[in-house]
């Protein structure tokens, strides 16, 4: 039976104020709008491809490189934004990570150490958003359960994607509205997740490790 901790059960919603404040230059470009697509098995093969180039240029910085997000949920719609994330051992000493970053071309658009931390790099091409977080922080945590969770349970998967389209079309003039009013039919989905482990269903994500 899986038990998680209650700073992974309990998830962090942020505001639009928040996140004005957390901003750093330029937003991103593709905030002004929200555009759901059908799956593109393209999206993987630029996640890996992203993936190698981060390696190479942190090394032993890169505790961990995940592809998260709906993109990385096969049969999922998604925005046509690879989200990443990224394990360093501490986000405040971003000496550390965010020199060799800016020389792939990353720009860090948020900084938000009241969310565990993190921070947010966007690709040149603004087609990665790039998270960083802290060792042991819970955030990256939920992702993988969540995408694990999506990639098996189709049910939840196909909810999830119409619920985006959506949210999309109602939100079209208020763009930046998007990602809040997802929040009821993703926390609907966690309440399944961590009520599966609890009961220890099968299929069911099993309890995170420690680090």
């Amino acid at each position: 039976m899986a038990e998680y901790p209650q700073d992974v059960v309990r998830r962090f919603h942020a505001t639009p104020d928040q996140v004005d404040a957390g901003l750093v230059g330029e937003p991103p470009r593709t905030w002004r709008s929200v555009v759901v697509e059908d799956h593109d098995p393209a999206w993987a093969l630029r996640y890996a491809s992203v993936r190698a180039l981060l390696t190479e240029a942190l090394g032993a910085v890169a505790i961990g490189v995940e592809h998260v997000g709906s993109t990385a949920v096969p049969g999922l719609a998604a925005k046509p934004v690879i989200d990443i994330d990224l394990l360093v051992e501490d986000t405040a000493d971003e000496t550390g990570y965010l020199p060799a970053l800016e020389r792939l071309g990353y720009r860090l658009v948020l900084r938000e150490p009241w969310w565990h931390g993190h921070r947010m790099l966007l690709s040149p091409a603004e087609d990665v958003n790039l998270h960083v977080w802290p060792r042991g922080a819970p955030e990256p945590v939920r992702h993988r359960l969540f995408r694990d969770w999506l990639r098996t349970h189709p049910d939840d998967r196909e909810r999830y994607a119409t619920a985006k389209r959506r949210l999309a079309r109602d939100t079209a003039q208020r763009p930046r509205d998007y990602s809040l009013a997802k929040n009821d039919v993703i926390d609907s989905i966690y309440a399944r997740i961590f009520a599966a482990a609890a009961t220890g269903e099968a299929g069911s994500p099993s309890a995170p490790a420690d680090g």
